[in-house]
């Protein structure tokens, strides 16, 4: 496996990848919202983010997007899920940033159980208009304090 930059020719096994874990993930998302946010992805997010892409077998599995020690996505082709790869996509976040946030729908055991096993903790809760959901903000403390 290799973590490197993201590249334009990414975007579609990027996009791949994404939308897989989202329907595992988020089961409540309706598929107008999968098709506005596959397009937010495009022009919006990785244009203004920081970008990693996980390389398993020469194919893009997964994908980590930074905004600074923010985690704006992390998402990887489900199959992968507990096999390390979301593991060092955090890994090259952290040795970016140290310490990092990221917010995460309260619904999403998937999602939850990776950060608190990464050892993320809760920060607050919220409600998030754009979702329509419950959503927590987590941080992790690089030293472990």
């Amino acid at each position: 496996m290799e973590i490197r930059q993201y590249k334009n020719s990414d975007l579609e096994e990027v996009l791949a990848s994404w939308e897989a874990a989202t329907r595992l993930a988020h089961p409540f998302m309706t598929d107008e919202f999968i098709d506005q946010e596959r397009t937010n992805i495009a022009e919006v997010y990785l244009p203004n983010t920081d970008t990693w892409v996980a390389v398993v077998d020469g194919n893009v599995k997964g994908f980590i997007a930074l905004m600074g020690n923010e985690v704006g996505a992390i998402f990887l082709q489900p199959r992968l899920h507990g096999k390390g790869v979301g593991k060092a996509l955090m890994d090259k976040a952290q040795d970016l940033h140290g310490d990092l946030e990221v917010v995460v729908a309260e619904e999403n055991s998937i999602g939850r159980k990776f950060y608190s096993r990464y050892g993320f903790k809760v920060l607050e809760g919220s409600f998030n208009e754009h979702l329509g959901r419950q959503v927590l903000r987590l941080k992790f403390i690089a030293n472990g304090a």
